[in-house]
Parts: C-alpha cells; structure tokens; sequence
C-alpha cells in the first residue's frame, strides 16, 4: 500500500493506519499458523496409516511364505513317501 497524501502528513492518520496494517498482517500470520498445524497433523495422520499399511503388507508376505513353504513340505514328503513305498 502506498501512504496517502493525507498520511503523509498528519501523523496520527499514519499511526491508525499502521495499526490497521499490523493487525491485517497479524491476522494473516495466525491464519497461515493455523493452517501449517492442521497440515502438520494430517501429515502425522498420513504417516501412521502408512507405516499401518506396510506392518499389514508385511504379515500377508510372511503368511503367504509360511503358505507356500507349509504346501512344499507337504508336497515334498508325499513324494518321498509315495517313491519309499
């Protein structure tokens, strides 16, 4: 903003004016606060479900591979037990 002529002149006018340019910016600054917080905790949020997500992923790989690995030993031992006949 550019001070008014009749800023430049009279001091109280540019003093109200100030005022009202600091609180406009104080304003502004709790806002922008106000928004970094709740992106703060939806970031926090995101990473919990993330790191849940990944936990879960890793139990169904190991229950597959204790899947497949218990169907292999079974295989293997019919065989064995088939040829041993």
């Amino acid at each position: 903003m550019h001070p008014s002529e009749l800023e430049k002149h009279q001091l109280e006018t540019h003093v109200e004016l100030c005022a009202q340019r600091y609180k406009f910016l104080e304003d502004k600054m709790e806002n922008i606060e106000t928004n970094v917080s709740e992106l703060k905790i939806l970031i926090r949020e995101i990473h919990d479900l993330v790191q849940q997500l990944d936990r879960k992923r890793n139990t169904q790989i190991i229950t597959w591979g204790v899947g497949i690995i218990g169907a292999m030993t079974t295989i293997m031992t019919y065989l064995v037990v088939s040829f041993l006949s």
